[in-house]
């Protein structure tokens, strides 16, 4: 019985890693897109002035929609390492 716990946490872990790793590095590459464009921007001259919106907007709503799913699985998967352990 305690190596259900043992895969379920292995199943979810992956699962975790599956769905949010995408979403995090999509999300990281387009944040440096959106700074060096900036500094392009400010390099030529052209910086967008200081009370108006920068060009990084943080993740999208797929994006963050699946980290917190990643982040829902990743402590479902500690949670059954946890029981795992203790029924062992």
């Amino acid at each position: 019985m305690p190596w259900l716990f043992l895969l379920g946490a292995i199943a979810c872990g992956a699962a975790a890693y599956r769905i949010g790793w995408p979403a995090w590095t999509s999300f990281r590459q387009r944040e440096a897109r959106d700074l060096n464009a900036e500094r392009y921007l400010a390099w030529r001259g052209r910086a967008v002035s200081p009370g108006s919106a920068s060009l990084r907007e943080g993740p999208t709503n797929v994006e963050r929609r699946a980290l917190v799913l990643a982040a829902i699985l990743a402590v479902a998967s500690v949670a059954l390492l946890v029981g795992f352990f203790a029924t062992t």
